[in-house]
């Protein structure tokens, strides 16, 4: 089996980051620069990307950080399970892209996160976890979700690691900006 990020195959799945996590979450700030990255650097690359908010009439909407960087008429999928994969419309859009690696990042890492790679895995995708690019209120949540899910077939990977496997060299004709966005 490849491991190795294909381009043509792959799509990034951002899960809930929204509003209402900004206090609970320590590294949220972090966490949103690098999520923003990766999406810029998807979009750069014709990635495509997938947006869900968990129940956002309560914990409110994706946070403008997050939203600058997407297309103005970006779909958000809105959802009430905590796998993405139960948001109505999600699994068909994903389908349609021809995906077959779920590239995944967001909150929390050992709920709807963890939710929704299991999901996709049993539904036959690849799934690359952008380790550096999930969280949880408490790290032991972050640390075991994370666990979990490698132990359960998902690839760990970062940021940068994914970046790079999606570009495959420096000949890249976007490798510079790229490069830009990671400096």
């Amino acid at each position: 089996m490849q491991n190795l990020l294909q381009r043509e195959k792959a799509a990034l799945i951002v899960i809930d980051m929204q509003e209402a996590f900004r206090k609970v979450i320590p590294d949220f700030y972090e966490l949103t620069a690098k999520i923003s990255t990766m999406i810029r650097a998807c979009r750069i690359l014709q990635v495509p990307v997938i947006v869900t908010e968990q129940y956002p009439k309560g914990l409110k909407h994706t946070v403008e950080e997050i939203l600058s960087v997407l297309p103005a008429d970006q779909k958000i999928y809105e959802k009430s399970s905590f796998s993405s994969c139960g948001a109505e419309g999600f699994m068909e859009h994903l389908e349609s892209l021809n995906a077959s690696q779920a590239i995944i990042c967001g909150i929390e890492t050992h709920v709807c996160v963890n939710q929704t790679a299991h999901e996709l895995l049993e539904k036959g995708f690849q799934v690359h976890l952008l380790a550096d690019c999930v969280s949880s209120r408490f790290e032991i949540n972050k640390q075991i979700g994370i666990e979990k899910m490698k132990q359960s077939g998902a690839v760990l990977s970062s940021l940068e690691m994914a970046i790079f496997e999606l570009m495959r060299s420096s000949a890249h004709p976007c490798f510079k900006e790229i490069q830009s966005l990671i400096k």
